[in-house]
C-alpha cells in the first residue's frame, strides 16, 4: 500500500471565477468573514499576499477541532488562475509527511470550474486519505460562491 496519494475534485461555481481566484490567492485574510464557521483567522508572516514565497497561517475548524497550519505559496499562475501551496507547519503534518494544495479555476462564460488537488504522503498506513480535507475545501468553495452571488 502506497503512502503517497493524490485527490482531485471539481466543483462548478456560479460566482465569477476571477473573484474566486483573487480571494484564495490575494485575499485569503477575507476568508474568516466569508466562512467564519470554518476559518477563524488567516495571517501573513512573510512576503505579501498573492506572491510566491509568501508564508501565511490559517486557524480553522476541521471535524469539530480547532487546527492551525502554516503554508508557503509555491506557485501562482494568474493566466491559468492556479495557486499551489505547501503546508510547512501545523496540525496536518502530525499525520502527513507532505501536503500540497492546488486550486485551479477555469472560466468559460458563465461556467466556472474550480479544481482542488491535494497531493500528500502519509506518515504511516494507519493515516486515512485526506478526504475530509477535500470535503472541507469543497464546502469552503460553496461558502465563497454564496458570499459572492448575494
Amino acid at each position: 500500500m502506497s503512502l503517497k496519494g493524490k485527490l482531485v475534485s471539481e466543483i462548478n461555481i456560479k460566482c465569477d471565477g476571477d473573484v474566486f481566484h483573487e480571494i484564495l490567492g490575494h485575499k485569503p485574510h477575507h476568508m474568516s468573514s466569508i466562512c467564519p464557521d470554518k476559518i477563524q483567522n488567516v495571517n501573513i508572516h512573510e512576503g505579501e499576499w498573492g506572491s510566491v514565497g509568501s508564508v501565511s497561517s490559517w486557524n480553522f475548524t476541521h471535524d469539530g477541532k480547532e487546527k492551525v497550519v502554516k503554508e508557503i505559496v509555491e506557485e501562482i499562475d494568474e493566466e491559468k488562475k492556479l495557486i499551489k501551496k505547501k503546508i510547512i507547519e501545523g496540525d496536518i503534518l502530525e499525520d502527513y509527511k507532505s501536503f500540497y494544495i492546488t486550486t485551479h479555476v477555469e472560466t468559460k462564460g458563465e461556467n466556472n470550474l474550480v479544481t482542488w488537488i491535494i497531493e500528500y504522503e502519509k506518515k504511516n498506513s494507519n493515516v486515512p486519505d485526506p478526504h475530509t480535507y477535500m470535503e472541507f475545501a469543497l464546502n469552503m468553495t460553496k461558502d465563497i460562491e454564496t458570499h459572492h452571488i448575494k
